[in-house]
């Protein structure tokens, strides 16, 4: 929702799953449900100052965070796709992200392998 215009929102939001149930599947809130779960990160990195050095460390992300930045990647994947309505861009990623591919499962992906890089530093999140 943008600048309050919950009407628009909510109307982006029902066709997105009418489009949803156009492209076959049964139960369109299913697919959003395993769509939200598939992009929930587990770890992330968080900069830290100790010494004059900025270390990347990984911490655990709490479950508010980790569906609202699901829900954050969706909308910004599809957003960032050209051409269709945002309702038909919004049906795309949240069929690939229930199916496991797609830009906001990416960037999952990526925040994962970051804190699994910096593994080494995972001792410094107490400080």
């Amino acid at each position: 929702m943008r600048r309050g215009k919950k009407t628009i929102a909510r109307n982006i939001f029902r066709e997105t799953l009418e489009e949803i149930k156009k492209k076959g599947s049964k139960d369109p809130g299913q697919v959003f449900e395993r769509a939200i779960e598939n992009v929930k990160p587990a770890m992330e990195v968080r900069p830290k100052r100790i010494g004059g050095a900025v270390y990347q460390i990984p911490i655990e992300v709490k479950p508010s965070r980790q569906l609202m930045l699901s829900f954050r990647w969706v909308m910004e994947a599809a957003k960032a796709k050209k051409g269709a309505k945002m309702a038909i861009k919004l049906a795309q990623e949240l069929m690939d992200a229930a199916n496991q591919t797609g830009s906001a499962i990416k960037k999952k992906e990526d925040a994962h392998k970051m804190a699994q890089a910096n593994k080494a530093f995972a001792h410094l999140a107490r400080y």
